[in-house]
């Protein structure tokens, strides 16, 4: 545990997967960090931990574990000590930490959309019937089957890279990656085509970076309230509370984005049934000071709306 200001012979030790997004999302943390007390870079150390979402790539998310597979490791270092602080992608964020962890700064938030990917520069409406699409997510997934019945949807898990190969390699014929990573790679040289949260909206959290820390660990507390985003924060609060309400997690098509204009917050949340039967939406504005109230009450509303077995097929 630091006793003040990291340094190079006490450096902050930030933990994170090893894939290129997840360690561009580390080099930002550190680069704010050391900005923000005007550190060097060797104040910082990045420790890679291995984790069982990324190395099991032959099963769906959802029946090897969901979420937790991209966080247990890391929280398991972090609780034991290996590591300050932990880096995430926050739509991979179960809604609860485990006791003795804390979630409270976030970086400012990303492009939040979709993109539609393509080495045939195909939209996702030209996209000739009975091609293949790839997606490990099921809220794309029952959001493709509602748009677009008449396509194939088949497991296509990886990271950016990974999923760019399988494309060339005939596996599917498009599919879908986030523009926060592609932003964050720098790969304006994939043939994208951006959706809008009016198309698609977006996984609840999309393309924000959280950064969690020990609960009793008042010293990083300190140092992570410098480059801890506000309005981001916010955001989240009500999205999170929104899936939180829905019991969400990578058994159920869920997706949410709240907005921020002025003093006032817009919450859009949608659920559909897996196989894109069915989809139901809703909007609601409150007070940004209200962010995490909203979300719980639309979870409500929609639970009523859809009823028991809203989430299974058959």
């Amino acid at each position: 545990m630091l006793n003040a200001l990291p340094s190079p012979a006490e450096p902050l030790r930030i933990g994170t997967r090893g894939s290129p997004l997840a360690l561009a999302q580390a080099y930002e943390t550190r680069d704010r960090l050391a900005q923000a007390y005007d550190l060097p870079h060797e104040a910082f150390v990045i420790e890679v931990i291995k984790m069982t979402g990324d190395m099991v790539q032959d099963k769906a998310l959802r029946e090897i574990g969901g979420k937790g597979l991209f966080t247990r490791e890391i929280e398991e270092a972090l609780l034991d000590g290996s590591i300050d602080i932990a880096v995430h992608s926050m739509k991979d964020m179960p809604v609860e930490q485990p006791a003795g962890l804390t979630l409270d700064c976030f970086l400012p938030r990303e492009d939040v959309r979709d993109a539609f990917v393509s080495r045939h520069n195909w939209s996702l409406n030209d996209i000739p019937a009975g091609k293949v699409l790839g997606t490990s997510s099921l809220r794309r997934r029952a959001q493709i089957l509602a748009r677009r019945p008449d396509l194939v949807v088949v497991e296509f898990r990886g990271n950016v890279q990974t999923r760019l190969r399988k494309l060339d390699e005939g596996v599917a014929d498009a599919t879908f990656l986030a523009m926060a990573g592609l932003n964050r790679l720098g790969r304006a040289d994939v043939p994208q085509k951006p959706l809008s949260p009016a198309e698609m909206l977006p996984a609840v959290a999309q393309g924000a970076i959280g950064v969690e820390r020990r609960t009793d660990d008042r010293i990083v507390a300190g140092l992570l309230a410098a480059i801890h985003h506000g309005p981001t924060g916010t955001r989240l609060a009500a999205e999170r509370a929104f899936l939180a309400g829905l019991d969400g997690s990578c058994h159920t098509p869920i997706a949410g984005l709240a907005e921020i204009q002025g003093d006032e917050l817009t919450l859009r949340g949608e659920i559909l049934r897996p196989d894109g039967s069915e989809v139901l939406a809703d909007q609601m504005r409150c007070a940004v000071t209200d962010a995490a109230v909203i979300g719980a009450e639309m979870a409500r509303k929609m639970r009523a709306l859809a009823g028991e077995g809203f989430f299974t097929l058959g």
